[in-house]
């Protein structure tokens, strides 16, 4: 039987030069949040055109825009996971930040599984309609959880914003629920708290 042998002092040593680490090593992959947010913000804006009549397309169809951004997103994710896991020493920081969004990433693709799931055996249009009108405060509330992590593992106020901001953003669109304009604010959240700040984060790794 081997014992385990606690270590305080070097916990605290890991933990400093994490921090560290992230606090001065630029994020690597946020070209895939600033793809996200514009490959997503594009769909809501699809999404109002469908609704308010600007694109011929029946009520059943309204949903091509969501598949066709998650089709295009998986292909950038193809692209660019390998040529990110080629470009060199990735820091703890950067991984842990990475494994967050992955697994926010993850969390909304189950979230929409369980919701077709549940809007199958409902079957009530009433319930469904209320259902997927809470998925843009959901997703963002994700956002939230993913910005927090970044902000930490990178010790960033402006993360920390970004964050409180998805955070806030949540109730707001709820307040659109049932209405057209509800994809229009979700389009502006996805534009200014993911695919902005990515843009940002991406020229500043390249600098």
């Amino acid at each position: 039987m081997t014992e385990r042998t606690e270590d305080p002092a070097a916990d605290i040593a890991w933990m400093r030069q994490l921090a560290e680490d992230g606090a001065r090593t630029p994020m690597q992959g946020s070209s895939l949040l600033m793809f996200g947010g514009l490959l997503y913000g594009l769909a809501s804006l699809f999404h109002w055109a469908v609704i308010v009549d600007l694109v011929p397309l029946a009520d059943n169809q309204i949903w091509i825009g969501w598949i066709v951004a998650t089709v295009a997103y998986w292909i950038v994710l193809g692209v660019t996971i390998p040529r990110l896991r080629r470009a060199g020493v990735s820091t703890t920081a950067n991984r842990a930040a990475g494994i967050a969004w992955s697994g926010m990433g993850w969390g909304i693709f189950a979230l929409f599984v369980a919701m077709s799931v549940l809007g199958w055996r409902v079957a009530d249009e009433a319930v469904i309609n209320a259902m997927f009108a809470l998925i843009p405060s959901i997703i963002m509330v994700f956002y939230g959880v993913g910005w927090a992590v970044h902000a930490e593992m990178q010790r960033s106020r402006m993360l920390w914003a970004l964050s409180l901001s998805s955070f806030v953003a949540a109730p707001l669109l709820a307040l659109f629920a049932g209405h057209a304009e509800q994809y229009l604010a979700y389009a502006a959240a996805l534009f200014g708290l993911m695919a902005l700040p990515g843009f940002l984060l991406m020229r500043q790794a390249r600098a």
